[in-house]
C-alpha cells in the first residue's frame, strides 16, 4: 500500500498517544478515519486536533466508544462505522490500544492481570476478528498490531515484575507472524505488520492507573510493587512514605510521557512508513533496535542483572 488517500483506517485507542498521531498523520495524507477509545473526550480532541488542518471535502472522521476487550463493543464500533462512514469496506486496521498494570502474579489481583491482558491481546485479536469482514471486501488492505520490545524481552529490567504486559505483547507478536502466511494462503491482498515500540512518550501510565483504578493514584498492592521497582533501581524506600511513593509515581508518568527518546509523532511516523515499505516487522525507536539485537546476541543471558545492567551502561536503558 503505497499511499493512504481516499482509504478508510480503523484505529483503536485513538484518544491519546500513537493512536492519536495516527490518526492526524493519516487524515493528512487524505484518509478517512474511524477511531475508538473509552474517552469520548480524549477522541473529541483528537478529532479536532485532526479538523484543525482543514480536511479535505467528503473526507471523514468518526469516534466511537468501545472497551477493546468486550467484543459486543467492538461490534457495535463496527456497525457505526458502516454507518457513518457509508461503507462496509475498511483499509487499514491498526490495533493500538493498550494499558499497562498487572505485572505480578502476586501482588496484583488477577482482575487487574486479566485487565491488562483483555485489553492488549483481546483487544488485537477481537479487533482482526471484528473487521476482518470489512477487509475481506477492500483491493488491498493492510492489519497493523502493536506488539513492544516486551514482545521478544520479557522485563523491564531486575527489581519489578512484568508479567501481564509482556505475555500479552508475546502473544500479539507471534499471533501477527503466524497471521502472514494465514493471509498469503486465504486472503493474499491482505498484508499485516508487528510493531514493537521501545520508549514512546504516551500518556500509557497515567491511562493505565484511570483504567485500571479509575484514578490517577496508586492502590495500596500498586504502592508495594512502586517501593519494589524503587528497591530494583537501588533507592532506599524505607524512608519513603506512602505519599511520597504516589508523588514519585506522578513524576514518572510525566517523565515517561515528557522526556522519551522516541515521541508519539516520530512513533505514528515510522510505522507508517513501515506500512508503505510492506515491513512485517516494524521496530519504533532506536532502543528497540538495540534491544533486539542484545537479546538475539545473548538470549540465554535476558534475564541476568548482568544483561540489564549492561543495557543502563551501553544506551541508558532505565525503567520506564
Amino acid at each position: 500500500m503505497k499511499d493512504f488517500a481516499g482509504k478508510i483506517a480503523v484505529i483503536t485507542g485513538g484518544g491519546t498517544g500513537m493512536g492519536r498521531e495516527l490518526a492526524r498523520q493519516l487524515v493528512a495524507e487524505g484518509c478517512n478515519v474511524a477511531m475508538c477509545d473509552i474517552s469520548a473526550d480524549a477522541m473529541a480532541d483528537t478529532k479536532r486536533l485532526c479538523e484543525a488542518e482543514k480536511l479535505p471535502q467528503g473526507l471523514r472522521v468518526t469516534t466511537h466508544v468501545a472497551d477493546v476487550a468486550i467484543e459486543d463493543q467492538l461490534r457495535r464500533f463496527r456497525d457505526e462505522l458502516v454507518e457513518q462512514q457509508a461503507t462496509d469496506t475498511i483499509h487499514l486496521l491498526f490495533n493500538n490500544a493498550g494499558i499497562g498494570g498487572g505485572g505480578s502474579l502476586f501482588t496484583n489481583t488477577r482482575e487487574q492481570w486479566e485487565r491488562t491482558f483483555n485489553i492488549c491481546w483481546g483487544g488485537v485479536y477481537l479487533g482482526v476478528r471484528t473487521f476482518l469482514p470489512l477487509l475481506m471486501k477492500a483491493d488491498e488492505a493492510h492489519i497493523v498490531n502493536t506488539s513492544s520490545v516486551n514482545g521478544f524481552w520479557a522485563s523491564l529490567g531486575m527489581g519489578v515484575s512484568h508479567t501481564a504486559y509482556s505475555a500479552a505483547k508475546f502473544a500479539v507478536k507471534g499471533f501477527s507472524e503466524a497471521l502472514i502466511n494465514d493471509l498469503r494462503l486465504n486472503a493474499p491482498h491482505i498484508k499485516c505488520s508487528v510493531v514493537m515500540p521501545g520508549h514512546i512518550g504516551t500518556s500509557i501510565v497515567s491511562n493505565t492507573r484511570m483504567v485500571q483504578n479509575g484514578s490517577d493514584q496508586l492502590n495500596p498492592s500498586e504502592i508495594v510493587q512502586a517501593r519494589q521497582r524503587l528497591k530494583g533501581m537501588g533507592v532506599d524506600t524505607d524512608t519513603l512514605s506512602d505519599e511520597d511513593i504516589q508523588q514519585r509515581a506522578h513524576e514518572r508518568a510525566r517523565t515517561f510521557l515528557e522526556e522519551a527518546p522516541t515521541t508519539a509523532a516520530q512513533a505514528a511516523k515510522i510505522i507508517l512508513d513501515g506500512v508503505k515499505a510492506g515491513q512485517w516487522r516494524i521496530l519504533v525507536g532506536d532502543d528497540a533496535h538495540r534491544l533486539d539485537v542484545r537479546v538475539r546476541e545473548t538470549p540465554d543471558k535476558a534475564y541476568t542483572a548482568e544483561f540489564y545492567d549492561s543495557l543502563v551502561k551501553e544506551f541508558g536503558w532505565r525503567v520506564g
